[in-house]
Formats: structure tokens, sequence, C-alpha cells
């Protein structure tokens, strides 16, 4: 799947009306996918945030959405 779709579908699960816990859950499931599509490396890695910049953004965005 593309970027964008993945970004689409993180606009979508932020319009949903969801309670926190529900928005929180299907924000992580969707950074879990992202990890496994792209490799994410699980430790920081300046080498690959500077290979990827568009994928480490909207991660870093789906991320700073979640209210944890």
């Amino acid at each position: 799947m593309s970027l964008n779709k993945y970004n689409s579908q993180y606009e979508n699960i932020m319009k949903e009306s969801l309670s926190t816990v529900d928005r929180d859950k299907k924000l992580a499931d969707l950074m879990t996918v992202l990890e496994k599509e792209y490799k994410i490396p699980s430790l920081r890695n300046i080498e690959f945030e500077k290979n990827n910049r568009a994928i480490i953004a909207l991660y870093r965005k789906i991320s700073l959405s979640r209210n944890i």
C-alpha cells in the first residue's frame, strides 16, 4: 500500500467519532502496520530517518496523535 493510503487511513481514524481508547488502539495498529511494511527500526536510526523522511514524518504524526 502506498504512503498516501496510510495517510488517508490516519485521516479517517482522526475523523471517526471514537473514544480516546479506541482511537489510540487504531492509531497503534496503524503504526504497527507501517513498522512492518517499511521495516521501521525499533530504535532511532538517523540513517533510516534521513533516507525515509516521508515515512518517518507520517509515523511521528500518528504517534503524536495518540493520548498516551
